[in-house]
């Protein structure tokens, strides 16, 4: 693939994940929004329908993984780390989704700190922040032996 035609595409793959959180609110629902931006410590937790949440959740997550395998794939140009990287996101979904789960299900006013931490890493590209510098670290640290 030609450089330009691959800077490209990384610029459309990093677009597209501003555009999931930019218009986050036009496009999914989620009621945790509005909630988090206040004050939640103190305050009570917001209506919801757990199903339509849950499917809302599971998009995002999926949009998110998407583009970030698409722009992992595209900066490193190995399948070896592309694999490893769907193997993270996948065991990060079956980890966090249960417990995001619960606190949709049982939620405590203690551990709303604690619920937002597992939802912001449900719906931003924070695995892809983690494996970027990983990922150049290992190739930088594998070129050298």
């Amino acid at each position: 693939m030609h450089n330009i035609a691959r800077y490209m595409l990384l610029v459309l793959l990093f677009g597209l994940l501003v555009c999931v959180r930019a218009f986050e609110d036009k496009l999914f629902y989620d009621p945790y929004l509005l909630f988090f931006k206040g004050d939640y410590l103190i305050m009570d937790h917001p209506q919801r329908e757990v199903l339509k949440l849950t499917l809302f959740t599971l998009l995002r997550y999926t949009l998110n993984t998407s583009f970030s395998l698409g722009i992992i794939f595209l900066v490193f140009r190995d399948r070896g780390i592309l694999k490893f990287s769907l193997l993270i996101y996948t065991l990060a979904l079956l980890v966090l989704l249960p417990i995001f789960l619960y606190f949709v299900i049982y939620p405590k006013q203690e551990y709303y700190y604690l619920f937002f931490n597992i939802r912001r890493f449900l719906i931003q590209p924070i695995p892809l922040l983690l494996l970027l510098p990983a990922f150049y670290y290992f190739k930088l640290s594998s070129k050298k032996s």
